[in-house]
């Protein structure tokens, strides 16, 4: 139950006033309490208007999770600023577009990229002041203690933005959502009532901050009074021993670090007793991981998720029931359906008028948790942003007669192969399956007759090996119509990708689509 918090400032006071010896936050050996929390967050607040920053300025860190970032962000509630939290996975072109894009004026960067930080230092016009987080070379600690706590609140309206996470994105550079009090506020509370979320919880936090599963997952868990148990990076053995150590009730994974886990010698000797919810998305589920985490989870536990940066974080969930009953198989490769608080359509992506049930669209998306828009963007938010409030998602997907939604791929992923669509997340999902294979991404390349046809691109297992690659259009043909079907197959040492870890599938398109009046994007 998340009380009528009026922003994440009066948040911050409430429990600071109700449970101020209560832990907050745990890191490594450092726990502190929300009596801490808030004088630190009420120090930094000082040196942030000592600094000259004024409400609507924005800040950036560049770092791996660290409890730093938080306090910033909190501390940019406390005075109408935004905190512009980079991908530390960007290379350094993006990393320079991001920082000046938000126009950020101090810039917070931790041990690990502070070289990094120095050599782009020149190609950051905008930026006033350089403050290193940790290490040898500390300056965020003497900083905050210098300054005396400063409690005055800046009276944000619930479309302030007080904290901007860049989307990711697999073409251009990434965009700037504003998430606002308002949104991430609402999405805390409609996640919590899903997933029983309260002061008696105890989250772990393993996802960067850059990410909604971090930061937005950090903030559900505090908005409710929970304290959180921050991972400087996801690390599948330090993740397990935490759940273990700290009895964490509530978590949240990608499919890649599960698929680690799962892996992890004795892990299934750990006692995950507290356990109540360990949600995972962000990206497809292959169901051999699936099945191994259900064995290594508690039974119950499992919920997998669907989000989006701009909707502040989840809008759909599958519950564990529809992980763990045999009759309702077929779920396992829908999204589940829409927390409470959400609505989702299914629309034609050209003119914007509801399919059918069961029809093939784009999922479009409608809620309190929307983002106040892309940051100095207002045609990409026009164009994302529908007059009535719907986001569109630009993801293909339909909903079955049950209300449960199925995302299908990407609308600009779609192969369009003599009229038919296809989806390659389908076809993917089947490759996953081969034993032999580590990874797998499917494209549509030209033929001829059909004007496309899907090529599969793929990974082996280290130490498998193929005796004929197309042996693996067969795999495909007995499990699934012939016209879906791979029509021939790569073999790639890796699969190219973006820092947040998602295939750029362009890139594998590109050789194959070069001087045709098509344009891949």
């Amino acid at each position: 139950m998340i009380p009528d918090h009026a922003n994440f400032s009066d948040m911050l006071a409430r429990w600071a006033t109700q449970q101020p010896d209560a832990p907050a936050i745990v890191f490594g050996d450092t726990r502190r309490t929300w009596a801490q929390l808030r004088e630190r967050v009420q120090r930094v607040a000082a040196g942030l208007r000592a600094a000259g920053l004024q409400p609507g300025d924005r800040i950036a860190v560049l770092d791996l999770n660290h409890p730093s970032c938080l306090e910033l962000t909190l501390a940019c509630a406390l005075t109408g600023c935004a905190n512009a939290v980079v991908n530390f996975r960007l290379a350094p072109p993006e990393i320079v577009y991001v920082i000046n894009d938000a126009k950020a004026r101090v810039l917070f960067v931790g041990p690990e990229f502070a070289g990094a930080a120095a050599q782009l230092r020149g190609q950051l016009p905008l930026l006033e002041r350089v403050i290193h987080i940790g290490g040898a070379t500390d300056e965020y600690e003497p900083w905050l203690a210098a300054h005396q706590p400063d409690a005055r609140m800046h009276p944000a309206a619930g479309t302030d933005c007080f904290v901007q996470l860049y989307t990711s994105g697999t073409t251009g550079f990434p965009k700037g959502a504003m998430l606002t009090h308002h949104g991430m506020l609402a999405h805390a509370r409609n996640v919590a009532a899903t997933q029983a979320l309260g002061a008696g919880s105890r989250v772990q936090v393993a996802m960067p901050l850059f990410h909604v599963g971090g930061t937005s997952y950090s903030f559900v868990a505090w908005a409710g009074g929970a304290p959180i148990f921050m991972m400087r990076m996801p690390d599948p053995l330090g993740a397990l021993q935490m759940l273990e150590r700290e009895r964490i009730t509530h978590t949240f994974y990608v499919p890649a670090l599960m698929a680690a886990m799962i892996q992890v010698p004795g892990g299934d000797k750990f006692d995950f007793s507290a356990l109540q919810a360990v949600s995972y998305g962000a990206s497809p589920m292959p169901l051999p991981v699936m099945r191994g985490c259900l064995q290594l989870f508690p039974k119950g536990t499992m919920q997998q998720v669907y989000g989006m940066t701009e909707q502040c974080g989840v809008v759909t969930i599958l519950p564990p029931a529809d992980h763990e009953n045999p009759a309702v198989a077929h779920r396992l490769v829908s999204a589940g359906k829409a927390i409470h608080g959400v609505e989702i359509e299914v629309r034609d992506p050209a003119s914007g008028a509801p399919v059918p049930v069961g029809q093939p669209g784009e999922i479009w998306v409608r809620s309190a948790q929307i983002m106040a828009g892309y940051w100095g963007k207002p045609e990409a938010t026009a164009q994302a942003v529908t007059a009535d409030g719907w986001y569109r998602s630009g993801d293909g997907g339909h909903i079955d007669a049950d209300g449960y939604v199925y995302v299908t791929d990407r609308i600009k992923d779609m192969i369009i192969s003599g009229g038919e669509n296809i989806y390659p997340a389908e076809i993917e999902r089947v490759l996953a399956e081969h034993p032999a294979l580590l990874d797998v991404a499917v494209i549509g390349v030209p033929d001829e007759r059909w004007g496309e046809v899907p090529k599969a691109v793929v990974v082996l297992k280290p130490g498998a090996t193929l005796a004929d690659p197309n042996e693996l259009v067969a795999w495909c043909r007995e499990r699934m119509a012939a016209y879906k079907c791979p029509k021939t197959v790569d073999v790639l040492a890796e699969l190219p990708r973006n820092p947040t870890g998602k295939v750029l599938k362009r890139d594998l398109r590109k050789p194959y689509w070069a001087g045709r009046d098509r344009q891949v994007v």
